[in-house]
C-alpha cells in the first residue's frame, strides 16, 4: 500500500457541523483521513452550529455517530479517539453576531496554519458567513472556502452567491464541491483516457457511436422532501453532476493535469453544449415524477404523497439527450438520464462504439453487440469493456458477448476512499483541479436555464413513472427513436 502523507496543520470549520452532511459524510471522511496518518497533531475540526451542545456534548454525539457510517471493520477504538479529542463545538448564530466572538477567540491564536471554512448550510447563507468571517478577520491568505450545491438556484442567483463570496475570498480560495469529481472511477476515467494510446484514436465521432451517462436511485427523496420539492432533479443533478461527469468524457486532453488546465478544457466542452430552444426542449427532453409502486420489494408511495404536497410538479427524473458542437463530437449524443425510485441504484458512463463496418461471419451462430465501455461510479467502481468473442467448441463460429472486467478494489486490494475523502485533503493541500470554477458553474446554469423555464411554462407538468420502474416511456421513446436503447446492465 503507498505512503500516505499528511496535510498541512489546520482548523477545519464545519458551518452546520450538527447537520446531515457532516454527520454523514464530512466527520467519518476526516476520521478515515486521520485513521491513516493524514491529518497532523495539530489539526484540530471546529463545529459551528445552533444545537445548544458543548464540546463535550458534541464529542458525544459525533463518538455514537461515526459507528452508523463508518464499517465496522474501519474502527480504530485508538484512532477515534484521536479524533474525537480533535472536535471542539460553538453556538454560532451564522446571520448575526451570536456566537461570533467565540469562534474568533477559538481561532485567533493560530493565524499561520490553513483556515478550510466548510459552509454545510442552506446556500443562503454562504454571502452572509463570509461576510462575518471578513468582519472578524478570520480570512488569512491561507484560508479556504468550501461551497456545497446548489450553487443558486437558477443564472442570476448563482451570480449573485459567485459575487457575495468573491467580495471576502479570491477565487484561488473558492472550492465548489461536486463529490462526483473526487470518485475514484471519475478519476479513474482520466487515467484511462490520457495515460493508455489505444483508446486516444478511438475517442471521436469516427469511432464512438454515442455516450449515455445514468444516475439512478432505487430511494426516493427520504428526509430531504422541502428542499427537492423547491429544487427538481435537473438542478439537483443535472446541472451538477451529470454535466460534469459529461465534461470529462468530451474535454479535449490538457497539456498536462495541473490545478487550471483540466477545468480550462472542462469549460471548453460546457460552452460546446448546443443551446436548447424551445422546440428542442421538447423534443430532447423528458421530464417525469413517480407515482406509488414497488421499490426494494415493498410498496412505496407517489412522490407527491412523500412530500404532502398533491399538486406538485417537481420532476424526480429527467433524460435529455445533448450535443457537444465540435470537431471532435460532432454528430455524436450524449444520452444524460438521472431519476429517483428508479429499478435499480447505479451510476455509470457507457461510451457505445460504432458498430463493424463488414460482418465477415455470415454464417456464424449467436450474436454480437456492439463494443462498450462501461465505466462503473456506484456501488461497484470499476471498468468493463464489452467485445465479441468465438465461444470455444468444434466446427462453426459461434459469437459470443463477453466482457474485460476491472474491478478497483479487487484488482488493488485495498478500500477505494470515500470521494469526501479525497476532496476534503486536496482542499487543505489547496489544489483546486477537483472542484468547479466559477465560469464553469454559471456556463452550466445557461445551458440549463432554458430547460426550466420551458418546463415551468408548458401546460402539462413532469410524466408519471411507477416507483421502482426504469422511468417514463417517453425516455424510452427519446432514445429508441434513434435506432438505440438505454443500457441497462446486460453484457
Amino acid at each position: 500500500m503507498p505512503a500516505t502523507t499528511s496535510v498541512a496543520p489546520c482548523d477545519f470549520v464545519v458551518f452546520g457541523g450538527t447537520g446531515d452532511l457532516a454527520v454523514r459524510k464530512l466527520l467519518p471522511a476526516l476520521y478515515l483521513r486521520d485513521r491513516d496518518g493524514q491529518l497532523t497533531p495539530e489539526t484540530r475540526v471546529v463545529a459551528a452550529a445552533r444545537a445548544g451542545l458543548d464540546d463535550a456534548g458534541y464529542r458525544d454525539k459525533i463518538r455514537g455517530e461515526i459507528p452508523r457510517f463508518v464499517p465496522a471493520d474501519q474502527i480504530d477504538d485508538a484512532a477515534l479517539d484521536r479524533f474525537i479529542a480533535r472536535l471542539s463545538y460553538v453556538e454560532v448564530d451564522f446571520a448575526h453576531e451570536d456566537g461570533w466572538p467565540d469562534l474568533t477567540h477559538l481561532l485567533e491564536p493560530r493565524p499561520d496554519v490553513v483556515r478550510v471554512f466548510y459552509l454545510a448550510c442552506s446556500p443562503q447563507l454562504f454571502g452572509p458567513v463570509s461576510a462575518r468571517l471578513a468582519e472578524h478577520g478570520l480570512v488569512t491568505e491561507a484560508s479556504r472556502v468550501v461551497l456545497e450545491k446548489p450553487i443558486g438556484h437558477d443564472l442570476d442567483s448563482a451570480r449573485e452567491v459567485n459575487d457575495a463570496v468573491g467580495a471576502v475570498f479570491d477565487e484561488y480560495q473558492i472550492f465548489r464541491i461536486d463529490h462526483y469529481l473526487g470518485k475514484e472511477s471519475v478519476q479513474n476515467l482520466l487515467v484511462t483516457r490520457f495515460a493508455n494510446t489505444f483508446l486516444e484514436p478511438l475517442w471521436n465521432n469516427a469511432c464512438i457511436d454515442h455516450v449515455q451517462i445514468t444516475v439512478a436511485e432505487s430511494l426516493g427523496v427520504g428526509t430531504r422532501g422541502g428542499y427537492y420539492d423547491a429544487s427538481g432533479a435537473l438542478r439537483d443533478m443535472v446541472q451538477n453532476h451529470l454535466l460534469q461527469l459529461l465534461c470529462l468524457v468530451a474535454m479535449e486532453p490538457p497539456t498536462y493535469v495541473d490545478r487550471e488546465t483540466v477545468r480550462d478544457e472542462k469549460l471548453k466542452v460546457l460552452q460546446a453544449l448546443r443551446p436548447m430552444t424551445q422546440q428542442d426542449v421538447g423534443r430532447l427532453t423528458v421530464a417525469g415524477q413517480y407515482g406509488p409502486g414497488l421499490a426494494e420489494g415493498s410498496a412505496v408511495p407517489s412522490y407527491q404523497q412523500e412530500v404532502e404536497h398533491p399538486d406538485s410538479r417537481t420532476e424526480t427524473f429527467v433524460a435529455i439527450k445533448a450535443e457537444v458542437q465540435n470537431w471532435r463530437w460532432a454528430g455524436v449524443p450524449f444520452y444524460l438520464r438521472t431519476g429517483k425510485r428508479m429499478d435499480r441504484r447505479c451510476s455509470e458512463i457507457v461510451i457505445e462504439f460504432k458498430p463493424v463496418p463488414h460482418p465477415m461471419f455470415p454464417g456464424s451462430d449467436g450474436t454480437s453487440e456492439p463494443n462498450r465501455l462501461v465505466i462503473q461510479l456506484q456501488p461497484d467502481e470499476g471498468m468493463r469493456l464489452h467485445m465479441t468473442a468465438k465461444e470455444p467448441g468444434p466446427g462453426g463460429i459461434r459469437l459470443r458477448p463477453v466482457s474485460l472486467n476491472l474491478n478497483y478494489e479487487q484488482t488493488f486490494q485495498r478500500r477505494s476512499p470515500d470521494a469526501y475523502e479525497r476532496l476534503l485533503m486536496d482542499v487543505v493541500r489547496g489544489n483546486p483541479t477537483l472542484f468547479m470554477r466559477r465560469d464553469e458553474v454559471e456556463a452550466a446554469w445557461a445551458w440549463v436555464e432554458p430547460i426550466l423555464i420551458n418546463w415551468a411554462q408548458a401546460e402539462h407538468g413532469p410524466r408519471r413513472y411507477p416507483a421502482g420502474t426504469s422511468g417514463p416511456t417517453a425516455a424510452t421513446t427519446l432514445i429508441e427513436r434513434d435506432g438505440r436503447a438505454w443500457y441497462e446492465g446486460s453484457i
